[in-house]
């Protein structure tokens, strides 16, 4: 079970990603979870990543390709494993078939999750933030006992300015124009199966299930 989850911000891809890892006992592998955990372990790869993230610049891909080969090596990922929005660009997926194959492996599908602007707008702009003890709603997903009050402290919930709709947008715009040729890629090679994000999360998991299984 060697499966990539793809899709722009907002798509679902952890949700799904945390429920089915854990069902078919597989680590589930984000960029971001495996960054923050590698440099909070001090290791080579991880402190490099660090001085990029503490400039506020992306990290280098042979930074992210060294990470992941380190990680696809461990012991729980020789049986398979979920990957949550890696690769996302062409030369990430190329070292990244390479990786696999020099341990005699592949990936076996690649799962687009199409979820329309408008949704992923209500999404993405949905979170609010306590101003006191900084505990994190979703108007949506997670709402506050009572609208703008934190249930924890009662303090002022707010919505971030990198959670307002502009930056959103433009969020949304950059992931299309970087991820539509990795998508065109994966499609070409047989892998890729484009499943609606949208609904409830049931029918999304098992419209999953179905992708994977008939890749095999």
């Amino acid at each position: 079970m060697r499966v990539a989850f793809l899709g722009p911000p907002g798509a679902g891809k952890g949700t799904q990603a945390r429920e089915l890892a854990r069902e078919w006992g597989v680590p589930h592998l984000a960029t971001g979870d495996m960054l923050r955990e590698a440099l909070a372990a001090g290791t080579r790869l991880g402190l490099e990543a660090g001085r990029y993230m503490d400039q506020g610049a992306l990290v280098p891909d042979d930074v992210i390709i060294g990470l992941m080969g380190e990680r696809l090596a461990a012991a729980d990922a020789w049986k398979g494993f979920i990957l949550d929005g890696f690769p996302r660009t062409i030369g990430q997926a190329e070292a990244l078939a390479k990786l696999l194959a020099d341990a005699g492996q592949t990936l076996e599908r690649v799962i687009f999750f199409d979820v329309s602007e408008t949704e992923l707008l209500r999404r993405l702009t949905g979170r609010r933030v306590c101003r006191r003890c900084q505990t994190a709603y979703h108007l949506v997903s997670a709402p506050p006992k009572r609208p703008g009050v934190c249930d924890k402290c009662g303090g002022e919930l707010y919505q971030r300015e990198d959670d307002g709709e502009k930056t959103a947008r433009n969020r949304l715009e950059v992931y299309a124009k970087r991820t539509a040729p990795l998508l065109d890629h994966y499609r070409a090679g047989g892998r890729l199966v484009t499943i609606r994000g949208e609904g409830p999360i049931e029918a999304i998991r098992y419209a999953i299930h179905e992708a994977v299984e008939s890749g095999r």
